[in-house]
């Protein structure tokens, strides 16, 4: 994985511009349609377990479980993005990472926000 693919999510490619922001500079919120989210739920599987116990003894970053984390957090960026979609928004406000254990068993990354429409704004 190269540099390019640790960044964000996947920008205005999706039709749905996902921001962090409380509004979106030179344009308006049209519509407020609600909370959106996209969920998944990861497990790590043996060998990397394996890997990052050995590594963490003698130090550095854990490549395998940062390219499973960055890839769980693009499935729910993209789950997030199908919901808004589908509920007719072209932009999700104040979007979030939420990461929690699961019962001991994996990684719940949930990625939520507020669906709205907006338009450009007047000059």
């Amino acid at each position: 994985m190269g540099i390019e693919d640790y960044g964000g999510g996947p920008g205005t490619q999706s039709g749905v511009l996902v921001v962090t922001t409380n509004d979106v500079p030179g344009y308006r919120v049209q519509q407020v349609i609600g909370e959106v989210f996209g969920l998944t739920v990861r497990s790590r599987h043996l060998g990397s377990q394996i890997g990052a116990g050995l590594k963490s003894m003698i130090g550095g970053e854990l490549k395998g479980l940062t390219k499973t984390l960055v890839e769980t957090r693009n499935q729910a960026m993209e789950r997030l993005i199908e919901q808004a979609r589908a509920r007719g928004a072209n932009a999700v406000l104040m979007m979030r990472f939420d990461v929690t254990e699961a019962a001991d068993v994996g990684t719940e990354v949930c990625a939520y926000g507020t669906a709205v429409v907006i338009t450009p704004a007047p000059d």
